[in-house]
């Protein structure tokens, strides 16, 4: 670096003249009148555009490289998508049926499997992104079965619903556009 030399720190927004250097520091003075050490690692010439104008990209593309990269936004849900109502389908037995009496524990599941695959099938038709099962807690028998016949379908995934509004008995469905079953 040359006395006089306008530069620009690399990790720091800062720039001024180099006045000396001493020991292998440079010592640059910035527009208030102060005076600061840098190594000639930590600095970049400014050249002057006007007479160098195929080498003005270079302490940009420095620059670049140290900067921390932006962080992307999440994408913004209207107020129309947020309080839109959740597409929910309760597989409790007292749900789907006046009475339960006289129906074994396998007819009840088959009913409660085939409702969930139904309203699953309609929700890919209808390309609803996104359900929620309510299947209650219980002692997890419809739970595992339905994550079951979900794992059947492509280009869905499924996790626990929010346990706010639903506590531990429900799950919520993500269906991607292209959902299908296997």
């Amino acid at each position: 670096m040359v006395k006089g030399m306008r530069v620009q720190a690399l990790d720091d927004d800062f720039e001024g003249l180099v006045v000396e250097t001493v020991d292998g520091e440079i010592l640059v003075e910035d527009s208030d009148g102060f005076i600061l050490r840098f190594r000639e690692s930590e600095l970049i010439p400014i050249i002057d555009d006007r007479l160098n104008s195929d080498l003005a990209y270079v302490p940009d593309s420095v620059i670049s490289e140290k900067e921390q990269p932006k962080r992307r936004q999440a994408p913004k849900v209207s107020a129309k998508e947020r309080n839109a109502p959740m597409f929910e389908v309760d597989l409790h037995i007292n749900k789907l049926v006046k009475s339960k009496r006289g129906m074994s524990n396998y007819e009840i599941l088959t009913l409660q499997l085939d409702t969930a695959r139904g309203q699953l099938d309609f929700a890919i038709r209808k390309r609803i992104p996104k359900m929620v099962f309510i299947h209650g807690v219980g002692e997890g028998v419809l739970r595992e079965e339905l994550y079951t016949l979900l794992r059947r379908y492509d280009g869905i995934k499924f996790y626990d619903a929010d346990f706010q509004k639903y506590g531990a008995g429900a799950t919520e469905v993500y269906l991607y556009q292209n959902a299908t079953t296997r």
